[in-house]
This record gives C-alpha cells, sequence and structure tokens, in this order.
C-alpha cells in the first residue's frame, strides 16, 4: 500500500449544523486518470449543496482484490455531512458514479470510480440493496487504513 498526496487529499474542516446525518463514504477506481477523477468528484460534491465534506483521506494504491487479473486500485475516504436519507443517498451516489462513468461489467471488475457507503450516523440498516455499515468494511485495507489515518473519525 502506497500513500499519495494531491489537492484535497487529505483535508480536514468543522462541522456545519445545518445538516443531520454523517456519513462515511469509500472512494475508489483505477481506469483512467483516477487521482484527477478525485480532485473532480471532491469538487462535485463540494459545489452540491446537499453535501459539505468534513474530511478527506490520504489517496492509498493497493492491489485489486477477487479479479486479480487489472491495474491496482487508488482509494480514499470522503466524510461528509448530508440531510438525505440513507436511500437517497444511495441513490445519489449511483448517479454520481455514472456521471463519472461508471459502467458495472462484472463483480469487483475495473471501474472508473466505485462509491460506497461505509457508514451513516452510527446506523445499522439492512435492506434491498443496503447495508451499512459496509459488509466487510473491517476486512479491507482499502478502507481500514484510510480510516485510521482520519483525524475527525474515531469508528
Amino acid at each position: 500500500m502506497k500513500i499519495e498526496r494531491i489537492r484535497f487529499f487529505p483535508i480536514l474542516r468543522t462541522t456545519d449544523v445545518k445538516y443531520r446525518h454523517l456519513v462515511v463514504v469509500g472512494i475508489g477506481g483505477n481506469e483512467g486518470d483516477v487521482k484527477k477523477r478525485f480532485v473532480k468528484l471532491y469538487r462535485y460534491f463540494q459545489n452540491d449543496r446537499r453535501f459539505f465534506i468534513l474530511e478527506t483521506s490520504p489517496i492509498f494504491r493497493n492491489p485489486p482484490f477477487g479479479y486479480l487479473e487489472q491495474a491496482d486500485f487508488y482509494n480514499a475516504i470522503l466524510v461528509m455531512q448530508t440531510s438525505l436519507s440513507s436511500k437517497i443517498l444511495l441513490k445519489t451516489l449511483l448517479h454520481v458514479e455514472d456521471i463519472f462513468g461508471r459502467l458495472r461489467v462484472f463483480k469487483n471488475g475495473p471501474r472508473t470510480l466505485d462509491l460506497d457507503i461505509i457508514f451513516f450516523d452510527n446506523q445499522s440498516i439492512k435492506q434491498k440493496g443496503l447495508t451499512v455499515p459496509h459488509p466487510h468494511w473491517h476486512e479491507r485495507l482499502s478502507v481500514k487504513v484510510p480510516l485510521f489515518l482520519l483525524k475527525s473519525f474515531k469508528g
């Protein structure tokens, strides 16, 4: 695992009280200029009034899992505030993946952008299509290492 530092990764800001929920979102990708895409993603969320970015982790480069015949992944964590419900947040993140060119060819395959809800407040959610905390987050270095380095997150 290798740390990569680029603009906006990492950052730390103070809380904005007008938002109801604290969410931790894992971001990843391994196709194209992923680091440039992460900067564009940061700006996308920064310009969307439904979100307030509190903190980002450094970016980590790590080997793929599942399907191994692909390029290394870049991964980071976004800690954001929002007033969206968990279901609407998921729908919004899937839409953002589409905007950034995500194609779902096969499970664990290469991707331009992957956005996962790791935590939503301190809630446990099990609904069709949505499980929070994200299943197996605690087994993945691509999530655990960036989480560990966050200043605002105390798990």
